[in-house]
Parts: structure tokens; C-alpha cells; sequence
């Protein structure tokens, strides 16, 4: 094993995700000519050129790709290791896309409360799935089209991704419920999925369309409920307004879709059972 000095690959690895000495030695709170010193080293205790140097920034070389991939590994197993050390026992994670934790869980957060007092949940919520595995007392919600394949986790389906059309009641005409080509002419509310552009191509409807475009379902949905337009979502993401009737729903995808939710676990906890009545629960939620 080459004897490489750690803080200069957790260095590299700054530099590498920024793709830019300066901003990697703002973040570093080192001197750009500290931080270029450490690479030059580090390339020569690898024998190797890591970085090539641009007007624009560095770019990586087959051998720094290789290099910076295996540190993202390296890092996602130490954050996988490191994540349970100096945790309450009673303390669970629940990591899920922002939208879903908006528009699912809190309006269950009294209902999950009452269920279990004596934990104390906590959210991460990220854009994409978890690139390391989960760690103990770590609960994970994320779409997909089948079952998560880590190895080191439990998995479980939740339910069909099923899309709906969704508006508020005084967005309403007599002559609902209507036909897509109608209400394609409508103003159209759609998150970073551009799922309204995507049916808009499938059925040949053309491009002359009004659409408002958000970055996350629950921005599109909020839109929607003010009166602003007509969103498309999967059920659970509406179905608390749906209830509270602050939506209505106008329209249903008729084309079954391969998409589901799913939600995943560590399979460290197969003999503690306050994880897996947690997993249970969250699928109870979803029958």
C-alpha cells in the first residue's frame, strides 16, 4: 500500500467536487498556492497526474477520476460507520425527498408521536438517493422501479406510483370533470419531473401550452391550492389536501406506471424490532 498522506486526498477531494483550486481553498480556508502545494504532492506520492490545469478551473485526468471515485466510496463508508456513534438509542433518521416529507409525513407527525413517544425522529432530505448504505436507526423513502438493491439493506414496497391531476375548488368551471385535450390547454404547474411536458409529448398535444415550472412537487402543489393553476402529482403527495379540501382532483393518469415508492432499512436491525414497527407503520399509513 502506497504510503499517501490522508489530508491531502480529503484535499484532492475538495478540489475535485468544486472542479476549482480557489473556491476548494475558500472552503478549505487555505491559500490557493497551499492547496495547488498539496496536489503537486500528492500526484508525486502517487507517481500519477491528477488534475489538469485550465483558465477555468482543473479538470480531472483517467487517473484522478479513478482517484476521486474511490474517495466518494471511501467517505460514503466512513459517513455509513460514523453515522450511529454518539446517537441516543431512541434517535431515528428518516431520509426522503423534500416534497414527500412536506406533503406526506407532516401531516403524520402527531399520528407518529402518539405511536411512538419515545423516539426522536429526525429528517434528512436530499434530492437523490443515498449513495452510501444505511446506517443503524436509518429509515429511507425513495421512488424507484424496483426493490433497493443494496445488499445491506431490507427494502419494501409502499405503493404504485399513480399521478393525478390536482387544482384548488375555486379554480373549478361547470363543465368539469374534463378530457386531457382540455385540460391540457390549461395553465400547467410542474415540478423538476416535468411530468406535464412529458404527457404534453406522448399525446401529440403540441408545445403551445402555459406552463410554470417549480423544482419540487410540493412548490408546483402550494401553487396549485393558491388558485394559480392545475399540478400533477402522485396520490400521496395530495391526498392530505385532497381530505382538508384545499385540492380536487380533476384528472387520473390512465396509463399504469412502473414506478413505485419504497422504503428501505438497515439490515443491521433485523433483531430490534422498534425499527421494523416503525417500517410497519409507515406502510400502514400507505394501505
Amino acid at each position: 500500500m502506497k504510503n499517501v498522506n490522508l489530508n491531502a486526498l480529503r484535499v484532492f477531494s475538495i478540489v475535485a467536487s468544486h472542479g476549482n483550486l480557489q473556491r476548494a481553498a475558500e472552503d478549505l480556508n487555505l491559500s490557493r498556492g497551499a492547496v495547488s502545494q498539496r496536489i503537486k504532492q500528492l500526484e508525486i506520492e502517487l507517481g500519477v497526474v491528477l488534475l489538469v490545469r485550465g483558465a477555468r478551473g482543473v479538470s480531472l485526468t483517467p487517473e484522478g477520476e479513478r482517484c476521486h471515485a474511490a474517495m466518494e466510496d471511501a467517505l460514503a463508508i466512513l459517513d455509513t460507520a460514523f453515522v450511529s456513534i454518539g446517537e441516543d438509542v431512541d434517535r431515528v433518521t428518516l431520509h426522503l425527498g423534500s416534497s414527500t416529507a412536506t406533503k406526506w409525513l407532516m401531516p403524520r407527525m402527531d399520528a407518529f408521536a402518539a405511536k411512538f413517544p419515545n423516539v426522536f425522529l429526525t429528517t434528512q432530505v436530499h434530492e437523490q438517493v443515498l449513495a452510501r448504505s444505511l446506517g443503524r436507526n436509518e429509515i429511507a423513502i425513495w421512488p424507484g422501479k424496483a426493490h433497493d438493491t443494496n445488499a445491506a439493506h431490507g427494502s419494501r414496497r409502499l405503493a404504485d406510483i399513480r399521478l393525478v391531476a390536482v387544482c384548488s375548488p375555486d379554480f373549478l368551471r361547470p363543465d368539469w370533470p374534463i378530457g386531457l385535450e382540455t385540460l391540457l390547454k390549461l395553465p400547467l404547474l410542474q415540478d423538476a419531473h416535468r411530468r406535464w411536458e412529458k404527457l404534453i409529448q406522448e399525446t401529440g398535444h403540441g408545445d403551445t401550452h402555459k406552463l410554470l415550472n417549480f423544482d419540487r412537487s410540493a412548490l408546483a402543489l402550494d401553487a396549485a391550492i393558491g388558485g394559480h393553476g392545475v399540478a400533477i402529482a402522485p396520490t400521496y403527495m395530495v391526498e392530505n389536501d385532497l381530505q382538508t379540501k384545499k385540492l380536487v382532483e380533476i384528472w387520473v393518469d390512465p396509463d399504469p406506471s412502473d414506478d413505485g415508492l419504497y422504503v428501505s432499512w438497515s439490515k443491521d436491525h433485523l433483531g430490534q424490532m422498534r425499527i421494523r414497527r416503525i417500517v410497519d407503520w409507515i406502510a400502514s399509513e400507505f394501505e
